[in-house]
């Protein structure tokens, strides 16, 4: 049933919503006494059992656990492969001695405790923006509880939503002095902005690098055991297995988890025993090495060369930020359990077991981990070595493609093909991103064909999204917490003093391989910075040339136009006031519908948004004008589908809003007629019922929107597009029934919205070429003309991707001059 939401707020960015919570307390209270679903912000946080008590759902957080072995942990797990290797070569080579592997373990053992087990796994991984992960998430955060955001068509009513605010309240009078100075300098909010778009773009790069490097490392080996295979030979294998790779993840990673969580199983399994093995029987004095003691005496006897090799000692981490950024797809709680108890034990105990037999055999460390396995489990492990390898590159595709699932939401990549692959919100595929990562990995791994060149452009970029972490979590400690500036502070000086020592090393390699990361972000930053700013740019067009009420209400109830049968859905970005593509239309054509709907589909800073808040309703104008708003926002993590129902949700939508608006005046406008009415909240639950429209089902049967009209020539075309265009959707029809006490005016408007929704349903949408203005900059008319331009033409219509049927689609073109 539909159910009136309990926020009416204001369309508009200067009226705060406490004022429209004041005005309906009345309607609160006589939902909450229907027994329907109209919980307070505070209510719907308190039944969310299952996130903050995840002991009641234990077992779908083993499945999830299972599941992200083989998905989050497989990079992480693989590191043993080349990180003894990565340390001593170079400059090192000359401090081979048993009191450096002891100190290089111990160099491995507190860098895994201090920064994946400690700064992720029990603080960052504390701050997920309603079960979602990564640098966007965080910043999501930062812009609701903070003016930071630069993100276009905010409102106030997006406050209301349930998901928008933790409970947190208080700050510090040094937290709000801070919060007004961020807020009051943009140039401090673009830098925000740029920062976390620095980090996407770190870990998009992270997608093209870790498959490359982990599928080579695998070949290395088998190129070992076969010395009869070529270099050739090895590259084209490579070449094939990354080729597979990419193929399989349109499966999604339901399916992948299962499929690869067995195989880092028997993996972690196996370097586990191993590990210990050699221990024992090697050199059981390693155990010392747990003591930071040796970390002093290994930089103390190899000095700044110790220091350049903290790059190999940085892979001993590198995929941890997956972990952050895979959140959506599993749970905290699942992979808190999955990391504590089964990844880090594995990972300490075959460092250790892999030190204690370098302690003892310093020549073997040119191929130290598989000169480490008994002669005996050789060939078991070195097979389960390559298969596990290959697994480690699925972590961070899976994080790249919930990436670009969030900048594309908020507005800063262009559309792209979303697909969700499990019931799971969480779980996405991006087949172009796919393809794309496959194109990159390909070109770096036929390029460098060397695990040490990619491993210094790999170690860049993951230590540098880990730094920037870092300083997001900061801002959320002080803004989202609201803890103490000085514990934010420490938080923040004690990990960048470590994460700057392997920083600084990363950095000094970047003429050996790491300026490719550095290539690739500063390119894919520049793609999304100008999106952004096109994107920003056109919207302050429309709003600066949105059609004035005044002229609007000077027509007269018929617009000065002729008003046909049917609904026309005029696409905007505005959520307040009449898009210019309306006067166009209106003044290159003599007629529009009879029912007008000025529809906005927006994302907002939050990761999901229930069906009970989806949808925002509010009038145009006085109400013979049959003019209305409507808002359907989604979080950045929702599916944006048309299922072929939104018509229908439309027409109950308005529907319950004129009865509503009957019964609370101070939703028309009526008394204000220059300016939008207030917007209210309907909800949907289903579409079988409702106490103002009749619904009747036919049998399944291929319609389009065009299904009622009487032109013989509309029937004509659209016989001929069902038939290159075969489509099964449920045919709705509305009746309004008979109600002796039903307002008269409001009969009539309920009558002309069935018979239009019968006549038809048009989409008009702007097909706009913006460009630079004459007088602009030479870099502003590149950003706009060239790189923008280039990017509206070969990223996916704004039509497919609101799934708007081309049959009824009008496109009004624009030239937008900014």
């Amino acid at each position: 049933m539909y159910q009136v939401g309990i926020n009416h707020v204001e369309d508009s960015l200067e009226h705060p919503p406490s004022s429209a919570v004041a005005e309906c307390q009345e309607s609160i209270d006589t939902v909450r006494k229907e027994g329907k679903s109209g919980q307070t912000q505070q209510e719907r946080r308190k039944w969310k059992l299952p996130s903050k008590f995840p002991l009641l759902n234990i077992s779908r957080n083993l499945v999830l656990g299972y599941q992200s072995l083989g998905v989050v942990y497989g990079d992480l797990s693989t590191s043993p492969l080349y990180v003894y290797r990565s340390i001593f070569d170079g400059k090192l080579q000359d401090y081979q001695t048993p009191e450096a592997i002891f100190g290089a373990f111990s160099l491995i053992f507190w860098t895994i405790t201090l920064i994946p087990l400690l700064k992720y796994v029990f603080i960052v991984l504390s701050a997920d923006d309603n079960g979602e992960g990564g640098s966007f998430a965080l910043y999501s955060l930062l812009c609701r509880h903070a003016k930071f955001s630069l993100l276009p068509n905010q409102q106030a009513a997006d406050e209301e939503l349930s998901a928008y605010r933790y409970g947190y309240s208080g700050q510090s009078t040094s937290c709000l002095q801070l919060k007004r100075f961020l807020e009051k300098h943009k140039k401090s909010r673009t830098l925000l902005l740029i920062i976390v778009l620095l980090g996407a773009c770190m870990v998009i790069g992270d997608g093209v690098l870790t498959p490359a490097m982990s599928v080579i490392s695998s070949m290395s080996g088998i190129k070992a055991a076969g010395e009869h295979l070529s270099h050739d030979g090895v590259l084209f294998l490579s070449c094939i297995i990354l080729v597979g790779l990419f193929a399989l993840q349109h499966s999604g990673t339901h399916r992948v988890g299962f499929l690869f969580a067995p195989i880092v199983i028997i993996w972690l399994i196996s370097i586990m025993v191993i590990g210990l093995y050699n221990t024992v029987v090697w050199n059981p004095k390693i155990v010392a090495a747990l003591s930071p003691y040796y970390i002093v005496k290994f930089f103390r006897e190899t000095g700044k060369d110790g220091w350049i090799s903290l790059g190999g000692v940085l892979l001993s981490v590198a995929g941890t930020e997956a972990m952050y950024a895979d959140l959506g797809h599993f749970s905290a709680f699942s992979m808190r359990i999955t990391f504590a108890f089964v990844v880090y034990p594995c990972l300490v105990i075959q460092y250790m077991g892999q030190a204690a037999f370098l302690s003892k055999n310093i020549d073997s460390l040119p191929n130290s981990f598989y000169s480490s396995i008994p002669d005996r489990v050789y060939w078991p492990v070195f097979v389960i070595a390559t298969f596990a390898a290959i697994v480690g590159s699925q972590s961070i595709i899976t994080a790249t493609f919930s990436i670009v699932k969030q900048c594309n939401a908020l507005g800063c990549f262009p559309r792209v093909k979303i697909v969700h692959t499990s019931k799971h919100k969480g779980q996405i595929y991006v087949p172009e991103i796919n393809w794309i990562l496959m194109i990159l990995t390909l070109v770096v791994a036929i390029g460098f064909q060397d695990t040490t060149l990619i491993g210094n452009a790999y170690g860049l970029a993951c230590m540098t999204v880990m730094f920037i972490t870092t300083f997001l979590m900061a801002l959320v400690i002080i803004f989202v917490w609201q803890r103490n500036i000085v514990l934010a502070t420490s938080f923040l000086l004690f990990f960048w003093f470590i994460e700057g020592f392997y920083l600084s090393s990363a950095v000094i390699k970047a003429p050996q391989g790491g300026w490719v990361s550095l290539l690739f972000s500063l390119v894919l930053l520049a793609i999304m910075l100008v999106w952004h700013y096109g994107t920003r740019k056109k919207y302050k067009y429309d709003l600066h040339n949105k059609v004035p009420l005044k002229w609007l209400l000077g027509l007269g109830p018929s617009l000065g136009i002729v008003r046909v049968p049917g609904i026309g859905l005029i696409y905007s970005e505005l959520v307040t006031g009449v898009p210019p593509i309306f006067s166009h239309f209106v003044t290159n054509l003599p007629a529009f519908h009879n029912v007008l709907v000025f529809v906005c589909v927006k994302s907002v800073p939050v990761p999901h948004v229930s069906s009970d808040e989806r949808f925002l309703i509010g009038r145009v104008g006085p109400r013979p004008y049959r003019m209305y708003r409507c808002i359907v926002r989604y979080g950045y993590k929702d599916a944006q589908q048309d299922d072929g129902n939104f018509e229908d949700l439309l027409i109950q939508s308005l529907a319950e809003f004129i009865q509503m608006e009957a019964v609370k005046p101070q939703l028309s406008s009526s008394e204000s007629p220059s300016l939008d009415g207030r917007m209210a909240v309907i909800s949907t639950r289903t579409l079988q019922s409702s106490s103002l429209l009749i619904i009747s089902d036919e049998d399944f049967v291929t319609c389009s929107s065009i299904q009622s009209s009487k032109s013989q020539t509309l029937q004509g075309l659209r016989s001929s597009y069902e038939d290159e265009n075969p489509e099964v959707r449920r045919r709705v029809r509305f009746n309004l029934p008979e109600n002796p006490g039903m307002d008269p005016e409001v009969r009539d408007e309920l009558l002309d919205l069935v018979q239009a929704k019968e006549a038809g349903v048009a989409y008009i949408m702007g097909h706009s070429y913006v460009k630079a203005r004459r007088s602009s900059s030479f870099w502003k008319k590149l950003a706009v003309d060239v790189g923008y331009t280039f990017l509206r033409k070969n990223c996916r219509g704004t039509a497919v991707a609101l799934n708007i049927p081309h049959i009824s689609l009008i496109e009004v073109g624009m030239i937008y001059y900014v």
